[in-house]
């Protein structure tokens, strides 16, 4: 089944380690919430690396480098070494390398990652408008970024230079909730400048591009949290992916996802990487799955059966996937979803 014509989740009598060679994760939301594991995490993702599965850790965030990444991971007990990390620092330094010569000046308004991942490339960064930067490279700061650096890079952008953006993530999870994210601080540069950046993260390919140059993948599994980001991000790149529900997509989410949005499947959290998955079967109007039937009547999203409120839901989304088609399911799945509590 195409990407493009998914109409139910899909199942997998084989273990989803065993299934693909490299599993591509996300990490706030899938791996950990702040400076916490997420639950389960740990175990899963031993557990699949013993079965001979690669384990890549991949992230919008570009503030942090590599090797401070792995080092966290390590401390959570997930063994991991800077080249099992990239991120959008590397991806977007990647594209500003292809369009700019070898040692170019490059105004930086971002984090350590991000200067690490340009020098990497031969760039050289520098902080104001007037050190004659050549380019503008944008990524997330960290609470602590000043105004200021919002004021370089728009006078820098105002002159004529190509500015280019990490990601564009709006919000990102934090300890204390959602917090402003890159593309909140993107926002204020672009509405000072009216200038539009070339953005390397996810969802967009120079992301998919960079993380398959790095890792050699053959059959890759997107694992995450985010429909937006994860799962549109496999989907432009073509291949498979996993949304866990630990991070910010709720099931009444899933459920009404858009084509770009449907993943090929869905667990609770990442023991789902080491079993099958079920399969979504149609039953005469509706969709099944273990002891649910899903269904469309009218203008309602109908549940009826018992079980296990994860094959509930993969149900509930063949029934509105289909329903849907190419377009977006208009069905309030808030009511029906709520039943499996979840």
């Amino acid at each position: 089944m195409s990407q493009a014509s998914r109409t139910r989740p899909r199942g997998s009598s084989t273990a989803l380690n065993e299934a693909y060679d490299t599993a591509l994760l996300d990490l706030d939301g899938v791996v950990y919430a702040g400076g916490h594991a997420i639950v389960h995490a740990v175990d899963s993702l031993g557990a699949a690396r013993d079965g001979g599965m690669h384990l890549a850790y991949v992230t919008n965030n570009a503030l942090r480098t590599p090797a401070a990444v792995a080092a966290h991971l390590t401390e959570l007990g997930v063994p991991a070494e800077p080249v099992d990390v990239i991120t959008s620092a590397q991806a977007v330094a990647r594209l500003m390398a292809d369009q700019l010569p070898a040692g170019a000046r490059v105004l930086v308004v971002g984090g350590e990652g991000l200067r690490v991942a340009l020098r990497e490339r031969g760039l050289v960064p520098v902080e104001s408008a007037d050190d004659e930067p050549v380019a503008v490279a944008q990524g997330y700061g960290g609470p602590d970024m000043t105004w200021g650096r919002f004021i370089e890079a728009s006078c820098a952008i105002a002159r004529g230079v190509p500015w280019f953006a990490s990601n564009t993530d709006l919000t990102i999870p934090s300890a204390r909730g959602i917090a402003p994210g890159n593309g909140a601080a993107v926002e204020v540069v672009r509405i000072a400048t009216g200038a539009e950046p070339q953005v390397a993260g996810k969802p967009l390919l120079p992301m998919h591009r960079e993380t398959v140059l790095r890792t050699g993948a053959e059959r890759p599994l997107v694992v995450g949290d985010r429909l937006d980001t994860d799962i549109e991000g496999a989907f432009n790149g073509g291949v498979d992916s996993l949304l866990v529900l630990t991070g910010v997509t709720d099931a009444a989410q899933l459920v009404a996802a858009e084509p770009k949005h449907r993943p090929a499947y869905v667990d609770a959290d990442l023991r789902g990487l080491l079993t099958g998955q079920p399969e979504v079967t149609r039953t005469g109007d509706g969709f099944g799955c273990g002891g649910w039937t899903a269904s469309v009547r009218g203008d309602d999203l109908v549940l009826e059966g018992e079980g296990d409120v994860l094959d509930g839901l993969r149900a509930l989304c063949g029934a509105a996937w289909s329903y849907a088609g190419d377009g977006s399911c208009g069905l309030d799945a808030g009511k029906v979803v709520a039943r499996l509590g979840l």
